[in-house]
């Protein structure tokens, strides 16, 4: 039978991105990685029908300003569903028009709510990843805290999103169209590629910003480059499985209903098993290694074998004495026999 064991070991010596692998996987394992995804994918469900709700009242804000798209949305939802169904969901459209002040407010006040327990989860899970001890601080200042970080994140998302639109909208087409080049298949090409690279570049700068400044210590970026680079690869390869992925279960009325929860589900999943397994390999890079929380070794006990002796009671004393007593009575009694029998 094969040392599997040994062989690794050797493998390991041999091939150092190997045992930074294997460093990594056990930094995660070990700080409980998939019970830490888990909980970020319940968190970010969550928060995502008050984000749901605030987007409806918005939607109703710009709605009621341009009366001429809601009558849009009314023809196209009569024409694609006639009868009840359809007169149902126009009077839904109304309703959710008219209560938009109330349903946006209700939904900022839920999503604040879930939205800082959805950070503050994100936020034990790397640093958990990092191994780090950071002192207990009180209810309101870690709150604060996780909002600052809350917005932080939200701003440097809609940053991202922006980027990606204004790159694949129409800027650099309409750069293209006048140049005359638009309809060229290499163009197109080149266009594709360099839109994907840059979806890259964004998806890393977020990343970077996640692995290195969520956590409740500091670390370094320098850190997290390397590792932000790995997530956003796969990130974007899982993407484009996730493409793939609808458009084959979009087909039926079963994919239709759950699909999109389905996937939304292991989005979210694969996506925070993702960022915590790079965040370990940040943590367990060689410059890391020594800032890794070793605790202190247990207290020593000291344990007596035997119990030291202890000093009689007064009960004890005159229980020794009397007893004492006795024998020497008995032995001057037992003597006197003798001595008068000889």
């Amino acid at each position: 039978m094969p040392d599997v064991k040994g062989m690794l070991e050797r493998r390991r010596a041999a091939w150092p991105w190997l045992d930074h692998v294997v460093r990594a996987g056990d930094r995660y394992q070990q700080q409980k990685g998939d019970y830490f995804a888990a909980g970020i994918t319940y968190f970010s469900v969550f928060a995502l029908f008050p984000m749901l709700m605030v987007a409806f009242a918005i939607g109703g804000f710009v709605l009621v300003e341009n009366p001429e798209i809601l009558d849009s949305i009314h023809d196209a939802i009569t024409k694609a569903m006639p009868g009840d169904v359809g007169t149902q969901i126009n009077q839904l459209i109304d309703s959710a028009v008219a209560a938009r002040a109330t349903v946006g407010v209700f939904g900022l006040v839920v999503a604040a709510y879930s939205g800082l327990g959805w950070m503050a989860n994100v936020r034990e899970a790397l640093t958990a990843m990092w191994a780090q001890q950071h002192p207990a601080r009180g209810f309101v200042t870690t709150k604060l805290r996780d909002l600052s970080k809350l917005v932080g994140l939200f701003l440097a998302v809609l940053a991202t999103i922006a980027i990606s639109v204004l790159a694949q909208g129409g800027i650099i087409r309409t750069v293209l169209e006048s140049l005359g080049v638009d309809d060229q298949d290499g163009v197109r090409t080149v266009i594709r590629v360099a839109l994907s690279l840059l979806a890259i570049v964004v998806t890393w700068a977020l990343l970077i910003w996640v692995i290195a400044r969520l956590p409740r210590e500091a670390v370094t970026l320098r850190s997290a480059v390397q590792a932000a680079l790995i997530a956003a690869l796969g990130f974007e390869l899982f993407k484009r499985i996730g493409v793939i992925y609808l458009q084959k279960v979009m087909g039926g009325p079963a994919g239709l209903t759950f699909g999109p929860i389905i996937g939304l589900l292991v989005f979210v999943y694969f996506t925070a098993r993702l960022v915590l397994f790079a965040t370990a390999w940040a943590a367990t890079a060689r410059e890391n290694e020594a800032r890794v929380f070793v605790p202190p070794p247990e207290p020593a006990v000291i344990e007596v074998a035997a119990a030291p002796p202890t000093s009689p009671t007064v009960a004890e004393a005159l229980a020794l004495v009397g007893a004492g007593a006795l024998a020497a009575i008995g032995v001057s009694g037992l003597i006197r026999r003798r001595h008068d029998r000889g």
